[in-house]
């Protein structure tokens, strides 16, 4: 499969487009192959791709290709279907001019989420036609059929390559994306550990899910079965988390959810507990790339209440940030303020998170070097990250997160992280940390003989009120 076929056009088509294009194209050798001019027909299906529009950016190059790459990106994350099929197409290098893309975990992400996608499967022109025997009428329906089929194949070649590490990344990757879409995509995540749905989430009678999931011979896809492996634990934890995120539906989906199956209620509190400790994966999308080719960008939309905390980065002293680049590296000269960020500064910061050049520090770029730095082990930044999840500076409050920085400071040997769970362990804060007076005690005192202020201040009055009662 790799080196060979030849890659899909240039271009990004919504969902809307393809429905208003003529369905006779679908069939239409000009527009069926996966370059302009056709090409391969699927002989078992007698369908071809779905037509794409011409390429819209009509640019040369490196910085064309990064140009288009973003965009599609930016589709992409909006789960948009045909933006994730040409992203696969790009990543997996079926065409020459995207040698310098290769990066096969990549393309199995995005082929992931084509084949999740209900914009690839929803029978929105299906329709029994009694002269073919109640097969499908719509054309559309027909190429989105063969991009299904052929993405699965693609998909199941690019696995069985893989170690289980690099599957760990798919999966990994996957399940960030999906959860910077809210609802939906806490849904889509919880029908792919289903086993009442197909491999990808799809309805289990889809025609791709069928053949995926026959076993033996030359049929089935072993390697795209065993993706996600079926959990009614992570299924439900899914749907608790879209229940979560305060979305109507989700809660009846939920209790369906629950009446599905005789033993799924019964992990309901267990489900709970996890659900509001978990975190996804990463804090942003890992920005690595393959040698020569475009950093991989993180495109989530934010909502209005991440877009609310951006806007507070003006509270987080700069200091933080000065000490983060400095930490990264990446500042060599003395700023007192955003305005007095170079602009090498603010263009390295950039290019290792995937985004282009610029003239000036922007909130983002604040949030991100905090991350960065935190990702790559400053226990200072860590405990900064963990403050601005649990305040919303910058980042929507989620206790579960903080609590997750405090402990990779702490481990670090930082006294106020050390002293900040003791208040979760004293608390048992949302559930992300089991209250536990004792802990929260040893925790203090730790804190304290470190130096940590508040926390000698708050010992002193502990000793003041056993020297009242010496009894206890």
């Amino acid at each position: 499969m790799r080196g060979k076929g030849r890659a899909l056009p240039v271009a990004a088509l919504s969902l809307g487009l393809c429905a208003t294009l003529s369905l006779t194209a679908c069939d239409d050798p000009r527009f069926g192959g996966w370059m302009h001019g056709g090409g391969p027909r699927d002989a078992a299906q007698g369908t071809y791709a779905c037509p794409r529009p011409p390429d819209m950016f009509q640019a040369q190059g490196f910085g064309g290709q990064e140009r288009e790459i973003r965009y599609f990106r930016h589709q992409a994350f909006g789960n948009d279907f045909f933006a994730q099929l040409e992203l696969a197409n790009r990543y997996n290098a079926t065409n020459a001019a995207d040698k310098n893309l290769e990066d096969h975990i990549e393309s199995s992400v995005w082929l992931v989420m084509a084949l999740a996608n209900a914009e690839g499967y929803a029978p929105l022109n299906r329709a029994a036609d009694p002269r073919r025997g109640g097969t499908m009428a719509s054309r559309y329906d027909k190429c989105r059929d063969y991009e299904r089929a052929r993405a699965y194949k693609m998909l199941d070649t690019e696995l069985s390559m893989m170690d289980s590490g690099e599957r760990d990344k798919v999966r990994d990757r996957v399940i960030y994306i999906l959860s910077t879409m809210g609802p939906d995509g806490f849904r889509t995540l919880a029908r792919l550990y289903d086993d009442q749905y197909g491999p990808m989430g799809e309805p289990a009678d889809n025609p791709q899910a069928i053949r995926a999931m026959m076993r033996g011979g030359d049929y089935g896809m072993a390697n795209v079965r065993s993706l996600f492996e079926r959990s009614d634990v992570d299924a439900y934890l899914y749907n608790y988390k879209a229940m979560e995120t305060g979305d109507v539906g989700a809660y009846v989906l939920l209790k369906d959810f629950e009446k599905s199956a005789p033993d799924r209620a019964k992990y309901a509190s267990f489900v709970e507990t996890k659900a509001k400790r978990w975190v996804a994966p990463y804090e942003f999308y890992p920005p690595e790339a393959p040698p020569g080719g475009v950093p991989h960008s993180d495109e989530s939309r934010p909502d209005d209440q991440a877009v609310y905390a951006m806007s507070r980065m003006e509270e987080l002293p700069f200091v933080h940030v000065v000490r983060a680049l400095n930490y990264l590296d990446l500042l060599h000269t003395e700023c007192n303020g955003p305005n007095d960020v170079p602009k090498q500064t603010i263009d390295g910061l950039r290019n290792m998170i995937g985004l282009p050049g610029g003239d000036r520090l922007t909130y983002q770029d604040r949030l991100r070097v905090i991350q960065l730095a935190a990702v790559n082990g400053d226990a200072k930044s860590q405990l900064v990250l963990a403050v601005m999840y649990s305040e919303g500076v910058g980042v929507e409050v989620d206790y579960a997160r903080a609590f997750y920085w405090y402990q990779q400071a702490e481990k670090q040997g930082s006294p106020e992280a050390r002293y900040a769970m003791s208040t979760y362990f004293d608390l048992g804060l949302q559930g992300v940390a089991d209250q536990n007076k004792a802990e929260a005690v040893v925790m203090q005192l730790d804190s304290a003989l470190a130096g940590f202020r508040p926390s000698v201040t708050r010992l002193q009055a502990v000793l003041n009120q056993v020297s009242r009662n010496p009894s206890n």
